[in-house]
């Protein structure tokens, strides 16, 4: 779902050094010094660089920084990725993070919340202010937030076409390694913990992380990690992404024997391209990491978790009503609905293969008082935004390792038929509830169920568990249980909440879409 952003002409390029107020913070870093500013009791640095520009490296994996003299301002939002969803700045030189932190005293040893945005691998951005650091860091925690490379420019696989692209079908990955590598080096100067790093991202930015989780290149980059609405059973094959990849060039006018003309075309043509059919799936291509063999040699968590990820404490969380953000309560496939038309409607959503006309039918024997438009939420979203979560949480329980999982049921009031969407626990996790695109309003019920998500997420960053400080004991994801913690008004642990969902679902395999 593309991200709305609301910056407007403060995202620019911090890239040369100008004077600035004596109380403004400067932090030497491994590449040189940066300024930042002091505002409401932390330091922000803004438009952080991590790695060079990618103009000069297309498809290609990226750069460290070149070291710098003086000092470079960190002050204002750097640009996001180019990609088909409006953000205020765009460029190909969108290697920037950005960091909130209580203090700079050596020694401080703070946790690290790194965030990944989502938008899936092809849009969205850190600048969204949703995804604002503040909150999170006046718990005495710093908070990192990371762009990188998006859609072709990140995950168009040429690797078997041209030697010179060895690393494409992955290189937006390899910016995130990249920045988790610049973390752990510089962090320490910044009042953080390089060996307390929590990950964590939504949607997208989910499924990156639990990309990672399988690539060696990440191996001892991060610490923890939390995916909320978002996962990757399974990486896209070399050969599905090559089909794309042709209908891609095909798209630009490129040929195999000319691929060199990649480099050299504008940008904007590049993104234009990504109109593009996609062979395998309906709507526009899909771009995503890629199974290459030398960046990602095995499936995230197919057939079982990535042997290297079960070192990794995990939270895994999803919204009741994921669906309700993508499908328009307004829109042609829910005005009218009816008993009589709902299997037909659905079925297009679906990504399990069952007789819609079945799970209707399923569905109203076992709510016999919910309407045609509860059940159709209902079942796209357990068939098709959350089987993900469940096949990693289940992997995860039978390898034993430290999973805790968790399911926002808090419901909007601004717009009570969006239900608990997909991107609801956004406002909830960074306290951003008053921030444009919020749906979680600022009443008391959602400042409840923002406060006992941050406290979990506060908690799983500085010990790797999400219990402790007087909580409720929030118990590991084991099948015989299967507990799951419900964000609301009032937050409570709950076991197999949708169990009889899960199971109407488990029927059938879950083919990851893009694979």
């Amino acid at each position: 779902m593309d991200r709305r952003t609301l910056i407007g002409a403060s995202v620019v390029l911090a890239a040369s050094p100008v004077q600035a107020a004596q109380a403004d913070p400067v932090v030497m870093t491994r590449n040189g010094r940066i300024r930042g500013r002091s505002e409401g009791g932390l330091k922000v640095f803004r438009g952080v660089r991590y790695g060079q520009n990618t103009t000069s490296q297309r498809f290609r994996a990226p750069l460290a920084p070149e070291p710098w003299r003086g000092i470079v301002d960190a002050i204002a939002f750097a640009p996001s990725c180019p990609q088909q969803a409006r953000q205020a700045v765009t460029s190909e030189d969108c290697l920037f993070l950005n960091i909130w932190t209580p203090g700079l005293e050596a020694g401080a040893k703070r946790p690290v919340m790194l965030y990944i945005h989502g938008g899936a691998y092809s849009n969205g951005s850190v600048v969204d202010p949703l995804n604002d650091g503040r909150h999170l860091a006046g718990q005495d925690v710093v908070v990192v937030t990371v762009n990188h490379r998006l859609n072709a420019l990140g995950y168009l696989y040429l690797a078997r076409l041209d030697p010179r692209f060895a690393d494409s079908g992955n290189v937006g990955q390899l910016d995130l390694i990249l920045a988790l590598r610049w973390v752990k080096a510089n962090i320490a100067a910044f009042g953080g913990d390089p060996d307390a790093i929590l990950v964590f991202g939504q949607s997208g930015g989910g499924a990156k992380i639990a990309t990672m989780m399988a690539m060696p290149a990440a191996r001892g980059l991060f610490h923890r990690s939390v995916t909320m609405s978002g996962q990757q059973v399974t990486a896209s094959g070399p050969l599905n992404a090559s089909r794309r990849t042709a209908a891609y060039l095909a798209k630009l006018g490129v040929t195999p024997d000319n691929l060199g003309s990649l480099l050299t075309m504008p940008v904007e043509r590049l993104i234009d391209g990504l109109d593009t059919d996609d062979p395998l799936l309906s709507g526009g291509i899909y771009m995503g990491p890629v199974l290459d063999m030398t960046w990602l040699k095995c499936h995230p968590f197919w057939p079982d978790a990535a042997p290297q990820s079960n070192m990794i404490p995990m939270m895994l969380g999803n919204t009741l009503d994921e669906t309700r953000a993508f499908i328009d309560p307004n829109g042609p496939l829910v005005r009218g609905l009816k008993w009589s038309n709902l299997a037909e409607r659905m079925a297009a959503q679906l990504r399990m293969d069952l007789l819609p006309e079945w799970i209707v039918a399923q569905y109203r024997a076992h709510y016999p008082d919910w309407s045609p438009e509860r059940v159709f939420y209902a079942a796209t979203t357990a068939g098709r935004s959350w089987p993900g979560q469940v096949i990693e949480a289940e992997a995860r329980a039978r390898a034993d390792t430290p999973t805790w999982v968790y399911q926002v049921n808090f419901q909007s009031p601004v717009e009570p038929r969006r239900g608990a969407p997909h991107m609801m626990d956004i406002a909830l996790a960074f306290g951003t509830l008053d921030a444009p695109g919020s749906l979680t309003g600022t009443g008391g019920a959602a400042r409840a169920a923002s406060a006992a998500m941050m406290a979990r997420f506060l908690a799983f960053a500085r010990q790797g568990d999400p219990n402790g400080g007087g909580m409720a004991l929030w118990p590991q994801y084991r099948l015989d249980r299967r507990a799951t913690m419900v964000f609301d008004a009032q937050s409570q642990v709950m076991n197999d909440p949708r169990g009889w969902e899960r199971e109407l679902f488990a029927r059938v395999p879950y083919i990851q879409p893009g694979s």
